[in-house]
């Protein structure tokens, strides 16, 4: 059920969000956890943000739960590692930059259980973004964050967005922008690519590299292959549905630290075994009832299953288990795609970068490089480091890379383009570089929402989590695997008679009344 207002979510921990239209999606009614005979035992399959919400929700009411993590840590694609550097410093890597939006209502809901404040999330001041054909800057810092005062503060302030521009857009076309709801956008625009979309806007050339294509390069996929409900979603998440704004938070330590470790902490005090570098082989009914998950060669019988791994992860469990839910379902399964390899650099530099570089810096126009981070800015490790040796970390991002590229020189690539972006560097010694391809991130494509999973499968013992999942609420990235992890969650213990976990999402249509009447006009016009 969904409804407006209320001020906590499940779990007893309280919504912080500003944005008074909110939604709270509440759960089936139920008893508060399970009772003194035996609870039903889970298995959930994947370590990353949807397991551990999956896994979450379960053990806090008293359910069995094993989580099978493949890696040797939590976390999934927000996982670190140890290194050693060249200069013999201790560090961690991992697959790069991620942005805490203030939306991540449900995310920012499990962070809490380890932390209750948010003491590890620490704010940056502004999402600047840099044009290199054009050398013109964007800035969210001063937009105001309420729609439509959000839209009109950006055309108003950017200088890559002119009234002159505002003027030559179709405003028929822009219509879908206006009143974005779910699954309604779809049925409406899947069949449309993200580039096609904008070009039908004619949206101005410098703004959209700058104001889409950043939401698009999130997906790690480029504007010709990605839907065009994708990008319209992440437009109304960000932009025109919420008054959260477009800043965000960043964890102050590397993600094992600030994150996976305390979490997992609170995991093993509800009782949940956490079975880290251990890979699921198969899944298959059991005889009697139940489930069978077969692990490092081992079967045990569970009551449910929460499948959570990555795309690749899924396809693969899924291909090893024949008799799971039916032959339609594991098809669909087997198509699904994942997007480009991308590129994450890290570069530990002997001397800083200037002063005033911000944190974080959205690129475009500057080769394959996507966006530039100096982790000192707000990374403790990293500002240790820097601190002691009179020197920076960068890392640069290169999404959606073609498959066939040549590595080694795109690696020089970047580090050529960062000298473009902060000319500083140039004359900075490498004291030690880690390069990350991976390819590994779900890819939604023109006309493939259909093929996407849903939280229910065939077999209501089965529920799947991810950021691959198709939901009706308004939620992507990283909001989209924790959303999904707790529905993935609520689908066992609404059978089993216990109440779940209760969400929040964004507005789940047009702010404005007015705007959303004159949609439902444009649409009726022949």
């Amino acid at each position: 059920m969904v409804t407006a207002g209320g001020r906590t979510n499940g779990g007893g921990a309280p919504r912080r969000g500003r944005d008074r239209r909110a939604r709270v999606v509440r759960p089936t009614p139920g008893r508060e956890r399970f009772g003194g005979g035996a609870a039903p035992d889970v298995a959930v399959v994947g370590g990353g943000i949807a397991g551990l919400a999956a896994a979450t929700a379960l053990a806090e009411r008293g359910a069995g739960v094993t989580l099978y993590e493949r890696e040797r840590s939590l976390g999934g694609r927000l996982a670190g590692w140890p290194v050693t550097l060249a200069d013999g410093s201790a560090a961690t890597m991992s697959r790069g930059f991620h942005a805490f939006f203030r939306q991540y209502y449900n995310l920012r809901g499990l962070l809490r259980r380890a932390d209750p404040g948010l003491g590890t999330l620490r704010g940056l001041p502004d999402y600047p973004l840099r044009h290199g054909g054009t050398g013109l800057y964007d800035s969210f810092a001063r937009v105001p964050r309420t729609p439509p005062w959000s839209a009109l503060g950006f055309v108003a302030l950017s200088p890559t967005f002119g009234r002159r521009d505002l003027v030559r857009m179709d405003p028929r076309a822009a219509l879908p922008l206006l009143d974005v709801r779910v699954p309604r956008v779809y049925e409406e625009l899947d069949g449309v690519s993200a580039e096609d979309f904008l070009s039908a806007i004619r949206f101005p050339e410098a703004a959209r590299h700058l104001a889409f294509e950043v939401f698009s390069r999130s997906f790690f996929s480029d504007p010709g292959e990605l839907s065009a409900a994708e990008l319209v979603l992440m437009f109304h998440i960000y932009f025109l549905g919420s008054s959260e704004g477009l800043l965000f938070d960043v964890p102050d330590e590397p993600f094992p630290a600030a994150l996976w470790e305390p979490l997992g902490t609170y995991l093993s005090g509800l009782g949940a075994g956490l079975r880290t570098g251990t890979e699921v082989e198969e899944v298959a009914p059991a005889p009697g009832g139940g489930l069978t998950v077969t692990a490092d060669g081992r079967p045990r019988r569970y009551d449910a299953v929460v499948l959570a791994p990555d795309g690749g992860g899924l396809r693969h469990v899924v291909a090893r288990s024949p008799r799971l839910c039916d032959r339609r379902w594991r098809e669909r399964i087997g198509r699904l795609r994942d997007a480009p390899p991308f590129l994450v650099s890290r570069l530990w530099l002997d001397r800083p970068v200037a002063a005033d570089r911000p944190g974080f810096l959205g690129t475009s126009g500057f080769g394959a490089l996507d966006n530039v981070s100096v982790l000192e800015r707000w990374e403790g490790e990293a500002a240790r480091w820097a601190a002691r040796t009179g020197g920076s970390v960068v890392e640069l991002h290169a999404y959606a890379v073609a498959p066939g590229a040549d590595r080694a020189a795109r690696q020089r690539s970047l580090v050529e383009q960062l000298h473009r972006v902060y000319p500083e560097t140039r004359s900075a010694r490498t004291v030690d570089a880690r390069h990350e391809w991976r390819s590994d991130c779900p890819l939604f494509p023109v006309g493939g929402y259909t093929d996407r999973p849903t939280v229910r499968t065939p077999d209501p013992r089965v529920v799947v989590a991810g950021d691959l999942v198709r939901t009706d609420l308004p939620v992507a990235l990283m909001e989209r695997a924790a959303t999904t992890g707790f529905l993935a969650a609520n689908a066992l213990l609404e059978r089993w008679g216990v109440r779940g976990q209760t969400l929040w999402t964004v507005p789940d249509r047009g702010r404005s009344a007015g705007l959303r009447a004159l949609v439902r006009l444009a649409r009726r016009a022949p």
